[in-house]
């Protein structure tokens, strides 16, 4: 005979309370891939956990959510931890979560490598953003444990290294859920209240990924990255690196590594300051010295020497050149000579008187122009011949052209 029929709610409240006791469903793990991811704005998480061939439908609360050190994402591989809850006026029912760990990985790796490549893609590790360290501080900041080894071995190697330079201990919480917060407050802090402090050392011993995981938060990064101060990251040993090591404007693999590449020291400055000293006098010998050379050639006897030979040239240039000024100016004067007489004999050859001489004469009209064809007379025409000795007034009786090279 079956059972009376009972209402929807009364069989969900029913089922509900079988899940609930089920020792098995009280604390299940499952593994799946996340999907249909959505983070609501209250903090709480939904996501779907599925397999090849089915999924469940998963809720993170949002305290629950405080305690991971990473973003979920679609696709992720995750083994969620947690009981299965009925949703009663629903009728669905979901997987509670409470703990979530990543297949392959494990969970701080992740939050490291998701923070590192979000500080990247933002620029926080650039190498224009890194501030050069002084080279000769005055102070030095310290922010560590006040009881760690680490703030010891860094005041020895200062101290030890160069004692003109002051130490100024910082103390913070450098492992523990305050640490980080701490951190970054105090490197804050001294960004604000010291404006002498030329360099800032951050870091502590060395640890498991877990007790040097306060350098890995978001919060201390972002405080290194806005310091006006320049920063050395010192955390843990060679071996370690956290997010700091990245954002800080330099990296130390130790904390006395970071002590000594904070200050130099006195000990190499003195033996640099004796090297320079030895080549500065070596040089100022050499200058002395070429000096020395350069002032026995400036002796009076030298000078005179000098002076005379000097002398003795330019005569013997001179002597040259008047030589050679006095050959030129005879040669003109020569070729000068012979072109005056070859002028004056061609002037005597175009001279009239000696053409008169010769028994040549000059005709001119009335007028005193002179005749140089029988076409510029005419029968009857009065005119002169001049001749060496006198002139002769003619009158012309006759005109007899040349025709063919023959008087006619």
């Amino acid at each position: 005979m079956g059972l009376k029929p009972v209402s929807v709610s009364r069989l969900n409240s029913y089922i509900k309370r079988i899940l609930q006791s089920d020792p098995i469903l009280g604390n299940v793990s499952v593994i799946g891939e996340i999907s249909n991811l959505k983070y609501h704005s209250s903090g709480h998480v939904y996501f779907t956990l599925k397999d090849e061939t089915s999924k469940i439908s998963c809720f993170l609360s949002s305290d629950q959510r405080r305690h991971l050190r990473y973003e979920l994402d679609n696709g992720m591989e995750i083994t969620a931890s947690g009981y299965i809850y009925l949703y009663e006026r629903g009728g669905s029912y979901s997987l509670n979560v409470n703990n979530i760990e990543i297949s392959g990985l494990g969970d701080l790796q992740i939050a490291f490598q998701q923070l590192k490549d979000k500080l990247q893609r933002e620029g926080l590790f650039d190498e224009s953003y890194k501030k050069p360290l002084p080279v000769f501080p005055k102070k030095v900041a310290v922010v560590t444990s006040p009881t760690g080894a680490a703030v010891r071995d860094v005041i020895s190697i200062i101290s030890g290294r160069n004692q003109l330079v002051d130490v100024l201990v910082c103390p913070c919480l450098v492992q523990g859920p305050d640490a980080a917060r701490d951190i970054a407050r105090t490197i804050e802090a001294v960004n604000a209240n010291f404006s002498d402090v030329d360099i800032m050392i951050v870091g502590r011993g060395g640890g498991s990924m877990e007790e040097l995981w306060s350098f890995n938060e978001e919060i201390v990064a972002r405080a290194i990255f806005l310091s006006k101060i320049p920063v050395i990251s010192a955390v843990g040993h060679e071996t370690d690196f956290t997010i700091a090591d990245f954002v800080a404007d330099r990296r130390a693999e130790t904390p006395t590594a970071a002590a000594q590449m904070a200050v130099p020291d006195v000990r190499d400055l003195k033996f640099a300051v004796n090297d320079q000293k030895q080549k500065i006098s070596s040089q100022l010998q050499r200058i002395l010295r070429m000096a020395e050379l350069k002032l026995q050639t400036c002796s009076p006897s030298r000078m005179k020497e000098s002076l005379l030979m000097k002398t003795e040239r330019a005569q013997r240039r001179m002597d040259s050149e008047r030589l050679r000024l006095d050959t030129l100016l005879s040669q003109k004067i020569h070729r000068s000579e012979v072109r005056l007489l070859q002028l004056e004999q061609q002037l005597q050859l175009k001279n009239p008187s000696l053409i008169l001489e010769r028994g040549c004469g000059i005709l001119y009209d009335e007028d005193g122009h002179s005749i140089r064809s029988v076409n510029d007379t005419k029968p009857g025409q009065q005119i002169r011949v001049r001749l060496s000795d006198g002139t002769l007034h003619c009158d012309v009786n006759e005109i007899t052209p040349v025709k063919g090279g023959e008087i006619l």
